[in-house]
């Protein structure tokens, strides 16, 4: 049997942390050990760790932001395969079985499964994470420029060689978050990715100004699109420096594009919708219509309500960017 670790990288989520916890130490896979990553915590997260004691194992350090907390994470690996979960979100107890069940059945670098969308107080909402599922070779699809659907870090478990290759990413106060996005894409350049189409944890919503628009717990519309653009640039540089892999200047995603249309279309006038649709929305349709991992009936169902935005009514085009951009907006509308 092979040891798994679930590395649980945490920054002032006390509220939360003790359900991530519990959810780890609760596996039904015998094999399995925890770790709590602190990065600096201000909060009572150190409180909250003590009371596991010898249970886990807990690191503390300088806080330096997820990108450098995955550093020290990757650094810290000894078992074959780990799996990286977010401190505000939760495995179920036979999460890493039935992953090492799929390791088991290939050369797999990755094997993903899908999250369950959670409210705030861990209510089911409904919802889950990712809504299509990728091929085997991913890597083709990357040198292609096209991110594969992925859930978001806690819906991984990675071959740990494959992650030391790829990690340590370069540390600058440009880069502190979306360390997931360098574990996603660049193991799938190593190996194969297996998908397991069934919620095995859940992924908490919460921390946004705006609910239904949101792009991510960390981000917010403005930010998004310009991160994704340097995060692909380092994964560049990463994949020539140390894989001799060449991967294109562009790439295409419908998460960053709907975060792209969202910023600029959401709650604004219609004149500002009508240029958005006319003169920047190429890239956004292509991200729909040669979408690889889509079904016609859901690129036909996303292009009319994307095409809602160019209504002189503002509150039905706003309820369109929510429904587009955040799948818990469709049941929060839907609940009022």
């Amino acid at each position: 049997m092979n040891d798994v670790t679930i590395i649980i990288c945490n920054y002032n989520y006390e509220r939360f942390l003790a359900d991530a916890i519990d959810s780890a130490l609760a596996q039904d896979y015998a094999a399995t050990r925890v770790v709590v990553i602190d990065d600096g915590s201000t909060d009572d997260s150190r409180e909250v760790i003590g009371r596991f004691g010898s249970r886990i194992s807990a690191v503390f350090k300088e806080n330096g932001g997820q990108v450098s907390a995955y550093n020290r994470a990757v650094e810290l690996l000894e078992t074959k395969y780990a799996i990286l979960l977010d401190s505000d979100d939760v495995l179920y107890p036979s999460a890493v079985s039935e992953v090492m069940r799929a390791f088991d059945g290939g050369d797999y670098g990755k094997v993903q499964f899908r999250l369950d969308v959670l409210g705030s107080a861990g209510e089911l909402t409904g919802s889950h994470v990712p809504h299509s599922d990728p091929p085997l070779d991913c890597a083709n699809l990357l040198h292609r420029g096209w991110l594969y659907p992925s859930p978001p870090a806690s819906g991984n478990a990675y071959r740990v060689s494959a992650l030391q290759r790829i990690f340590p990413v370069p540390e600058t106060e440009e880069n502190r978050y979306g360390a997931d996005f360098y574990a996603i894409y660049g193991v799938a350049l190593l190996g194969a990715v297996a998908s397991i189409r069934k919620s095995l944890g859940g992924y908490r919503v919460h921390n946004t100004t705006e609910p239904g628009a949101s792009f991510a717990n960390s981000e917010d519309l403005s930010k998004a699109p310009k991160a994704f653009a340097a995060r692909w640039t380092i994964l560049r540089n990463i994949a020539r420096s140390r894989l001799g892999v060449e991967l294109p200047q562009e790439f295409h995603d419908f998460a960053y594009e709907k975060a792209r249309f969202s910023s600029r279309v959401y709650q604004a006038p219609l004149a500002t919708r009508w240029h958005w649709m006319m003169r920047e929305s190429r890239s956004y349709f292509h991200s729909i219509i040669a979408n690889p991992f889509w079904s016609l009936k859901k690129k036909l169902g996303t292009v009319v309500f994307s095409g809602l935005c160019l209504l002189p009514y503002r509150p039905l085009s706003d309820y369109a960017v929510r429904y587009i951009a955040n799948p818990l907006a469709r049941h929060r509308v839907a609940a009022r």
